[in-house]
């Protein structure tokens, strides 16, 4: 009975720690760099990063530090 009771109660702490990771969410950035080649003097120039939340719960993003 004992011995019942660890098995089961081990197995509640390997579902709950599987969930937790499923369910975490990821920022990917696929393209982490771009080389904008010869760029003439007083040129404006543009490029957008595309940020991806992966993972099943909501990516939340607290602070933002260019660098």
């Amino acid at each position: 009975m004992r011995m019942r009771l660890l098995n089961v109660c081990l197995i509640l702490v390997v579902v709950i720690l599987a969930g937790s990771i499923v369910a975490a969410p990821r920022l990917v950035i696929p393209e982490t760099e771009f080389d904008f080649g010869f760029v003439p003097q007083n040129s404006k120039i543009t490029h957008y990063f595309w940020l991806e939340s992966k993972g099943d719960d909501s990516l939340k993003i607290i602070q933002v530090v260019p660098g």
